[in-house]
């Protein structure tokens, strides 16, 4: 027993020696965010700096700015790759200028479902793309979740291919998008998103597409009628670091950020699907129509828009498209 005891205390010495001994500085990372505090990023990066906190012996700090205080997504991804920046947690969409493989997040009817996106994101796929960042300066840390986009109108549900005809919906401005949208029959619009609620209310437009919890809080259930689950887009957000900055860190720190942000990640996701389930049951409780797309139906979706895939294969890289849906082909078999 004497000699358990004498073993247990060298072992406990030996790990607070290791402890002592992990190079960690002091640091203040500053976290750039084009939503605010009060998203479901808000709380993954509250469970990130917990994190931190505890691995780094409160060497390791984050401070966030909310709602594009830095710049928007675009110019904090810039700033990162000069190195005046260390972290932003973005959507793939605004990057593909950067990176053109990120693209393939943008194509339409990709995932059927968030175990599909989890699947495909923390898998082999993930990491390929992953493993293209540090070619443009960028290390990415995690995929965190931003939802699926569906369509809401002031006509009809669409619950098939034949229904988006007629339609005049504003998407982002986005090549992707907008050829998706077009593809099945819709009259795609650009706008600006502080616009979008006007052009509905005035029936300039019939009708946009976003995540629930969007559709929700933008009060679009008082100009918009029918709310079919498309699920036409999934495009995650990327937890980014700069790589010249991620290069100075010890292996300590480095080893801290991954482990920290896939903590976050957890709790992000979470969060976002329970609000997103709390939003869609609000929509329904303020008088929309709701309607799910059947999986013969789905299909057919996927199959209508095959020619967006061929032609963005062009910009966003023929391998990568073809891996993905070999991935996915997978998942699904």
């Amino acid at each position: 027993m004497r000699k358990f005891g004498l073993l247990a205390a060298v072992g406990a010495l030996a790990m607070v020696a290791g402890a002592a001994n992990a190079q960690f500085a002091d640091r203040t990372i500053r976290v750039s965010n084009g939503v605010n505090a009060e998203h479901p990023v808000g709380n993954g990066v509250a469970k990130m700096t917990s994190c931190l906190a505890t691995k780094s012996g409160g060497k390791m700090k984050l401070q966030a700015f909310w709602g594009g205080a830095l710049g928007g997504d675009l110019q904090a991804t810039q700033a990162l790759r000069s190195g005046t920046q260390e972290m932003v947690i973005t959507s793939t969409s605004p990057l593909v200028g950067i990176l053109s493989d990120l693209g393939v997040f943008d194509l339409p009817f990709l995932f059927a479902n968030e175990k599909e996106a989890d699947s495909i994101l923390d898998g082999a796929f993930g990491k390929f793309i992953s493993d293209k960042m540090p070619g443009v300066g960028l290390v990415n840390l995690s995929y965190w979740e931003n939802g699926f986009r569906n369509l809401t109108n002031s006509k009809k549900p669409v619950a098939k291919v034949e229904d988006f005809p007629g339609l005049k919906v504003r998407v982002m401005q986005n090549n992707i998008f907008l050829d998706t949208f077009k593809t099945v029959g819709a009259n795609a619009v650009p706008m600006a998103f502080q616009e979008v609620f006007p052009a509905l209310e005035t029936k300039a437009i019939d009708g946009q597409e976003n995540p629930f919890v969007t559709i929700d809080t933008s009060k679009f259930y008082e100009v918009q009628k029918y709310l079919s689950v498309t699920r036409h887009a999934y495009t995650p957000f990327m937890v980014l670091y700069s790589k010249q900055l991620y290069d100075r860190l010890s292996a300590d720190e480095q080893k801290a950020l991954v482990d920290c942000s896939a903590e976050g990640q957890k709790e992000q996701r979470s969060v976002s699907r329970a609000l997103s389930d709390k939003s869609l049951a609000n929509l329904r409780a303020r008088g929309m129509a709701i309607n799910e797309i059947s999986a013969p139906e789905q299909k057919r979706m996927r199959d209508a828009v095959k020619p967006v895939y061929e032609r963005g294969a062009a910009t966003i890289g023929k391998e990568t498209v073809d891996r993905m849906q070999a991935e996915l082909a997978k998942i699904r078999s």
